[in-house]
Order: C-alpha cells, then sequence, then structure tokens
C-alpha cells in the first residue's frame, strides 16, 4: 500500500521566520519516511492545491530544505484567497478533495494566520462529513501576533525587534537634528485592529526622553486634541517627537485614519497612508518640520535582524504539526505556552481550529499607558523575551545568503480547474 503524502502550504502575508515552519515540517516528514511519502508544498498557497500545482520537496536536498530556516519570506508563494462555506463554494472544496485522493494526500497544514485557520478548519469538517480520511493541522503565523490561544505567533517576535531596533536608531539621528531641523518622526507600522506591532517599539524606551514618545493604538480612540498636545509638550521636553502609529489607528466611531475605501481579498478595508496624514497633521497644527516612514514590507521580511526565540519558535510549530498528524490528530494548531516562572520558558501545547479561526486578540488596557500613548511595564515583560537573541543568516559577498529551491511540480492527474 503507498505511503500517505502530506501537503503543506504558506498563506497570507509572509514573515522573516515562516520558512523556518517549512523548514520544521519538512525535516521532521523526512524523519518518518516510513509513514510518509512525499511532503507537496503548495505553490501559492491554497491555489496550488486548486490549481494541482504541488512542489515535490523530496527533489531538494537536505541542505536546500535546512537553508530554509534562516530564508524569509514564502518560498513556496502565498496568497490571499479565502475559502467561503461549502454551501457557497462546493465546487472548491470537491477540487481539493480531488486532487488530495488523486494524489494520495492524507496530511493537510496551512500554515497561517486566522483566515487560514478557518480554511483548515472547514477542510477539516467537509473532510469528516464525507468521510475522506485526511488530517487538517493549522500552524500559527502570523506579524499582527493577533491569533488567540497562543502566547504569541511566530512572526511577531522578529518584527517587533525590527521596531524597536528601527524607532531606536531614527530616533536618535532626529534627535541629533531637532535644534535646526527636524522636530518630529513618524513611523507607520502593521497592525490592523491590534496594536502589538506598535506596542512592541515601545521596548527601545529605555530612559525618559528615549523614542518613541507616542505610540497610536488601534485600541485606544484618537483624539486630536489630546495627541497634538502630547506632541507639543514633547518637543518642548525634549527637542523632538518620535511616534510610531499602527495603520489601524482609529477615531471612535471606528473609521481608520488611514482608510483607502478599498477592501482587500479576505474583505478587510484597504489601509495606508497614515504616517503622512498624521505628519501633516501635525504641521498644520503645530509648525514643526517632520519626516516619516512607512515600515510595510521592511518589517515582516528583516530576516537579518530576526529575534533568536522566533526562530526557534516557528520551527517548533511546524516540527509539532507534523507530530500531531502522525498521531491522529485533526482540527487542531500548535501553540505558544509561556512558562509561569520569572525566567522566560515556552513549550508547545494545542488549541482547536474552532477556537482560533476568524478570532483577534488584541493588546489588553493593562498593557497601555493610562493616557493611552504608550505602554507599560506588564507589557514590557511580555514583549521583552519575544525579541531576545541574535540568528543571523550565512553572508556572502557582504549580503545575506538564503535559499534557492528548485521548486518542481509533480505531474498532473486531474483536468484543469476552472474558477468560478
Amino acid at each position: 500500500m503507498n505511503k500517505a503524502n502530506l501537503f503543506y502550504a504558506q498563506s497570507g502575508g509572509v514573515t522573516s521566520v515562516i520558512n523556518a515552519s517549512a523548514c520544521g515540517v519538512i525535516e521532521t516528514a523526512r524523519k518518518h519516511k516510513d509513514k510518509i511519502g512525499t511532503v507537496y508544498a503548495g505553490r501559492n498557497g491554497i491555489v496550488g492545491a486548486l490549481k494541482e500545482e504541488l512542489i515535490n520537496t523530496n527533489k531538494e536536498s537536505a541542505r536546500s530544505i535546512a537553508a530554509l530556516r534562516s530564508t524569509p519570506a514564502g518560498a513556496f508563494g502565498s496568497c490571499r484567497y479565502k475559502l467561503k462555506s461549502y454551501a457557497e463554494h462546493k465546487q472548491e472544496y470537491e477540487r481539493l478533495m480531488d486532487v488530495f485522493y488523486a494524489h494520495n494526500i492524507k496530511y493537510f497544514l496551512y500554515n497561517g494566520g486566522g483566515d487560514s485557520q478557518d480554511t483548515a478548519n472547514k477542510l477539516s469538517k467537509l473532510s469528516i462529513d464525507k468521510g475522506f480520511p485526511i488530517k487538517c493541522i493549522g500552524i500559527p503565523k502570523t506579524v499582527d501576533n493577533d491569533l488567540p490561544k497562543t502566547d504569541n505567533c511566530p512572526g511577531f517576535g522578529s518584527v517587533a525587534k525590527y521596531v524597536a531596533v528601527s524607532i531606536r536608531e531614527a530616533g536618535l539621528d532626529v534627535a541629533s537634528m531637532s535644534e535646526s531641523s527636524t522636530k518630529v518622526f513618524v513611523l507607520e507600522v502593521m497592525g490592523r485592529h491590534a496594536g502589538w506591532i506598535a506596542g512592541a517599539s515601545g521596548l527601545a524606551s529605555e530612559h525618559e526622553g528615549d523614542a518613541p514618545h507616542i505610540i497610536l493604538f488601534p485600541e485606544i480612540a484618537f483624539n486630536k486634541k489630546n495627541f497634538l498636545a502630547k506632541v507639543r509638550t514633547s518637543v518642548k521636553k525634549f527637542g523632538y517627537c518620535a511616534i510610531v502609529v499602527s495603520e489601524g489607528a482609529q477615531y471612535r466611531d471606528g473609521r481608520f485614519l488611514a482608510e483607502t475605501g478599498g477592501k482587500d481579498a479576505f474583505g478587510h478595508s484597504q489601509l495606508g497612508g497614515v504616517a503622512p496624514f498624521v505628519a501633516n497633521m501635525i504641521k498644520e497644527s503645530l509648525g514643526y518640520k517632520y519626516h516619516w516612514a512607512v515600515a510595510d514590507y521592511l518589517q515582516r521580511s528583516a530576516r537579518h535582524v530576526a529575534a533568536a526565540t522566533d526562530v526557534e519558535q516557528a520551527y517548533a510549530v511546524g516540527k509539532a504539526a507534523v507530530e500531531f498528524a502522525l498521531k491522529g490528530k485533526n482540527a487542531v494548531m500548535p501553540i505558544i505556552i509561556r512558562g509561569k516562572g520569572q525566567r522566560y520558558t515556552w513549550s508547545i501545547g494545542e488549541a482547536k481550529l474552532s477556537d482560533v479561526a476568524n478570532i483577534e486578540k488584541k493588546m489588553p488596557r493593562n498593557y497601555i499607558s493610562k493616557d493611552g500613548f504608550h505602554i507599560t511595564e506588564r507589557a514590557k515583560k511580555y514583549f521583552s523575551p519575544l525579541i531576545k537573541g541574535e540568528d543571523y543568516p550565512p553572508y556572502k559577498n557582504g549580503l545575506p545568503r538564503y535559499a534557492r529551491l528548485k521548486n518542481i511540480l509533480t505531474k498532473k492527474k486531474l483536468e484543469p480547474w476552472k474558477q468560478t
């Protein structure tokens, strides 16, 4: 009897450590050759399964797979594609089942955020209803750190480190020029509804006067009067003001400061441009010279400054996902559990996909200062261990050396997929 095959796919916005999870999946699967035949990776996420574009990772050398651990972005391609209910998209689900059946795929591992866990959960339910023997395991990934049940999300720690480093360095730059030039610097970071990334920038502020002086969270309704007063006070007291603003900063009525009116593939409001919006507001009201920057893809792709803790955890959840599948578990996701002692420790646990899918975990109010413009000591204790340690990629000719896979597709067995 043919050994069962495994399908792995990456979904949503990629991170600097999602490939470490892929590495954990593939290396662990290769240790169980008696139970797992071929490890397929979806070319561009779940879309690869629908199109029957399955990358045969068995064709890659052990050295290339190991190099994934220190390579950013999605080595197999990702996608923003949300599967609706079976009733709405029956043909898509049936197509997935056909592909899995044709290639003897009995394990489905989906590496992504809340929407991705929803997809894995829906597929799991359908497989049970239809009697198709496939184990669906979610693998957590999101820079937003907004998945419930897990203490933190792989991908977040490295973004947190990048943002804290960036605002500290930019703050020193602005402080140097503030006497006769720039007095305000605004850094825009990711975070649609949860301010975890913006909050982590507060780690850079160790002494009074250190950047950032102001953090704008999605969880705290934006008040223009209070904000401008805080900026004025900062410039008067420290000579300059460094601000970190989450892309999801919003007014009390829920409108985003930077809402463009468009929608992305998941139906979320399209955001962009909150940094220049805030900077212009300051210029018009207070007259200060400013500069602004948008961290954008840089924050999530910066593998050269990844946190060692984050890399280790990303690999661990990939490894655990394979082990869960081989134990016959279904519709679950490995999670990170924080130890209770003073010294930071963590372990791997599990959560039901139904308890994770489409649920956003926001910053607790006690992590945000009373005035709503910074973080508390409690927050610093949470963030600090997640950015600890350095895990530099190998360098060649002064630049990081990243994995380059062959990504050989397996031969198709079905008719082309016709998207409806």
